[in-house]
């Protein structure tokens, strides 16, 4: 069986919901500590989200230095697959495996809802299950979302294609060119602000036309990288 890590951290708060999705995409979910130095042999990473060390310095700065972290950068460069959802996004991006910086919502406010996603690059171990195009809801919570990158690294990841998710409808935290998500060029490395995590079982996702909280765009993030993985075998 597919093995995927969920590193928890001083403040991680949705460690216990990664590994719940880790579960129902058909992997074995490893608890993973921060102040480790041994991933115990996971086929994939998640860094999940919440606010490690109390967002103190910067979001996920603090976490990035954690012991843990020199494994996930050594195992991200094998091709290892690594998602970072929301705080674990500012990780990717603190630990240099994801260009830019997270700064704080534009409007200054935390801020939480179901939102609108176009799915940019369907070419990773996490999106490969979404078309490019396609329009998703993924439940968004956060204070500190608004992405940034200079003119020339924001034209790189656009000509390039590595931006992974777009928000749709509303920019809900000032983010330059709507980005939610990135991936690294090899595309084993994934970062995005909203939370796959909360939308993986029906009754208890995002609202959708056909039903309240059926939502469960958020499921093909994870069962992408198990058939990536098990495709390997």
């Amino acid at each position: 069986m597919v093995r995927i890590g969920v590193i928890t951290f001083p403040g991680s708060l949705d460690d216990r919901d990664a590994q719940r999705a880790v579960r129902f995409a058909g992997a074995e979910p490893v608890a993973l500590w921060h102040g480790d130095h041994d991933l115990q042999h996971v086929d994939a990473i998640v860094l999940p989200g919440g606010f490690s060390y109390g967002d103190y310095l910067r979001p996920g700065a603090i976490a990035s230095l954690s012991p843990i972290m020199t494994d996930v950068v050594d195992a991200a460069n094998r091709g290892v697959p690594v998602l970072g959802i929301c705080n674990g996004f500012q990780m990717l991006v603190e630990s240099h495996l994801l260009p830019g910086g997270l700064i704080r919502n534009a409007h200054q406010q935390f801020i939480r809802r179901d939102q609108r996603l176009v799915v940019e690059n369907a070419d990773t171990a996490w999106t490969h299950q979404f078309s490019a195009g396609e329009e998703i809801v993924i439940p968004l919570k956060n204070g500190d979302g608004g992405f940034i990158a200079d003119a020339e690294t924001l034209n790189r990841l656009e000509g390039e294609g590595l931006v992974a998710f777009r928000y749709a409808g509303v920019n809900p935290n000032g983010s330059l060119n709507d980005i939610a998500g990135l991936t690294n060029e090899r595309g084993n490395v994934v970062g995005l602000m909203p939370h796959p995590e909360h939308a993986v079982e029906a009754g208890f996702g995002p609202d959708t036309p056909q039903a309240m909280s059926s939502g469960i765009d958020g499921l093909r993030c994870f069962t992408s990288a198990v058939e990536a993985l098990a495709a390997r075998v």
